[in-house]
């Protein structure tokens, strides 16, 4: 789960500051003032969200038995999928039945935070 974490927290800040550029250069005649405001929410999460796995990463990698931050980490992931990944179909397609996604990705995000916090408190 290390190197996963770590990957996907990598690469996902890596996805995040490059899709912030793309909206900030290529697409602000394009989209609405309002789906620009969903597509900047979408980087935003996912960026400080992908921060969050490369820590876990880092706390794994000095103490891989955490068994509430494994938890931790997947519920992140599945958070940034959910979460970010419907906001960005929103803002690209308009479809407005995507954003039915996203609470459940902001669920995610919940539990994750929860289980990065009881980790701590667990194990601290």
């Amino acid at each position: 789960m290390t190197k996963l974490f770590f990957m996907a927290g990598t690469i996902g800040a890596f996805i995040s500051v490059a899709l912030g550029a793309f909206a900030a250069h290529s697409l602000k005649g394009q989209l609405t003032e309002q789906l620009l405001k969903t597509f900047a929410t979408a980087v935003e999460y996912q960026f400080f969200h992908s921060l969050s796995l490369i820590l876990m990463a880092v706390i794994l990698a000095q103490k891989p038995n955490i068994k509430f931050l494994h938890i931790a980490g997947i519920s992140i992931l599945i958070g940034i999928v959910l979460f970010s990944g419907s906001l960005y179909i929103l803002a690209f397609t308009g479809i407005r039945s995507f954003g039915i996604i996203t609470p459940f990705g902001g669920i995610a995000f919940l539990i994750g935070w929860f289980y990065f916090a009881l980790a701590g408190w667990k194990e601290f």
